[in-house]
């Protein structure tokens, strides 16, 4: 357990566990999974969290926030609300602003969580600007589709090769050169800049 609190910053530590051990959940950090940063889940009556390993202290204390929510939410109600709906909204968002302050997170990062807080996402990768600050942050900076530029070749981790198009709305076209098929991706999707 106490290597959770090695993955954020310092004075968030108490208020957590204030929270984990009140709710009495099993933690655990686990290598990175490439559909989620983090999740919640109830097995045989155990309310448990999983947090992705490599996110950074600032990522790493939203996500397991966000996840701690949903246990006080399914504490109170079990499964008879919506995962994100608006007594998660609301619990998040009551958990979040013992937070808000840059005794926990950078100016930069701050001003953009406090305008996410406002109403909350069911992700926060679908908070753009979020995530560009959060990313600044990374232990390991990776290359994303929004550091190429239009008609750059990539390569994702199945190794299908892609062409950067234009930007439609928050999403990225690309053509998948072998099959010239078009694929839509996020702007934080992490690729290999093929040379």
């Amino acid at each position: 357990m106490s290597s959770v609190y090695s993955f954020v910053p310092q004075k968030s530590r108490s208020i957590l566990q204030c929270w984990i051990d009140v709710l009495n959940l099993n933690v655990k950090v686990v290598n990175p999974r490439r559909t989620k940063l983090g999740d919640f889940k109830v097995i045989s009556n155990q309310m448990s969290i999983t947090i992705n390993n490599n996110l950074n202290k600032y990522s790493f204390l939203i996500t397991l926030t966000h996840e701690i929510a949903h246990a006080f939410v399914y504490k109170k109600y079990r499964d008879r609300v919506s995962p994100h709906g608006k007594s998660w909204q609301l619990t998040f968002k009551s958990l979040m602003l013992n937070f808000l302050t840059t005794d926990y997170f950078p100016e930069d990062i701050l001003k953009v969580l406090s305008y996410h807080m406002i109403s909350p996402k069911a992700s926060t990768f679908s908070d753009l600007e979020l995530i560009k600050k959060l990313k600044k942050y990374d232990y390991i900076k990776s290359f994303t589709v929004s550091d190429l530029a239009t008609g750059d070749l990539f390569r994702i981790p199945n190794g299908k090769i892609f062409l950067k198009s234009e930007r439609i709305r928050k999403r990225y076209k690309c053509i998948e050169c072998r099959t010239n098929k078009i694929y839509l991706f996020h702007p934080f999707a992490e690729v290999i800049k093929v040379k």
